[in-house]
């Protein structure tokens, strides 16, 4: 990065795999869904769920899974009965991503607009941002509800930078998922990896200016950058 560049005016967050390393119980639910619909493991693969369809809403996943179309009451009663296993599994392991809280306090303190752009349902961004108190750092929370594509469009992140008031080039993303690297690129934002789940090559071939394991552990340019005013 170039030390020339002024700092971002806001900082999004993807929710799961990025502020709560979940993405495995995720995968989990997802291919127990799968096989309690016939799907063999040939057809729902976890490599399947992580990185096709990380970052996409449950109304993309569910036909593409199935291969047909979907009426909209069969997507709900499905997506409901794979979020609700998922929070079941994924409940006692429910903590903030290393460094998260820290991260933020310090972000807000420098200036910076937070935001959360996620394509979890409302139950799941309840589950994870009020279970763990994070929802207060957060001037706003962008869901799938909110646009027509999921990532890697870059819709979610273009509606969270209007929502916050600041132009795309001004916002830096945080993300676990290939599709979400990719949609923070197209929406001309600079963007940040983290290996939850996907390894560091990988997501630096998607785009990745960055790639972080977690936020305890941010490069020193990468820090001074997002927490330095100029």
């Amino acid at each position: 990065m170039s030390p020339s560049l002024p700092p971002p005016s806001a900082v999004l967050f993807d929710m799961d795999g990025t502020l709560v390393d979940n993405m495995r119980f995720h995968v989990q639910a997802w291919v127990a869904l799968a096989r309690s619909l016939g799907l063999d493991a040939a057809g729902a693969p976890e490599e399947r769920f992580e990185r096709e369809f990380a970052g996409k809403r449950n109304e993309e996943i569910l036909p593409a899974l199935l291969g047909r179309p979907m009426a909209a009451d069969e997507v709900a009663r499905l997506a409901d009965q794979k979020e609700a296993h998922y929070r079941e599994l994924y409940g006692p392991h429910r903590v903030a991503l290393r460094g998260a809280p820290e991260l933020l306090t310090r972000l807000r303190q420098a200036g910076r607009g937070l935001a959360v752009a996620t394509a979890a349902p409302a139950a799941n961004r309840d589950f994870v941002l009020d279970g763990l108190a994070l929802r207060p750092f957060f001037s706003r929370v962008v869901g799938a509800e909110d646009v027509t594509r999921g990532k890697p469009a870059p819709d979610i992140f273009l509606a969270t930078a209007r929502a916050l008031g600041v132009e795309p080039s001004r916002c830096v993303v945080f993300e676990d998922a290939v599709n979400g690297i990719l949609a923070a690129r197209a929406a001309g934002m600079f963007a940040v990896g983290v290996t939850t789940l996907i390894p560091e090559q990988t997501l630096r071939e998607a785009g990745a200016h960055w790639v972080i394991r977690d936020f305890a552990s941010l490069p020193e340019e990468l820090e001074h950058w997002l927490l330095n005013a100029r």
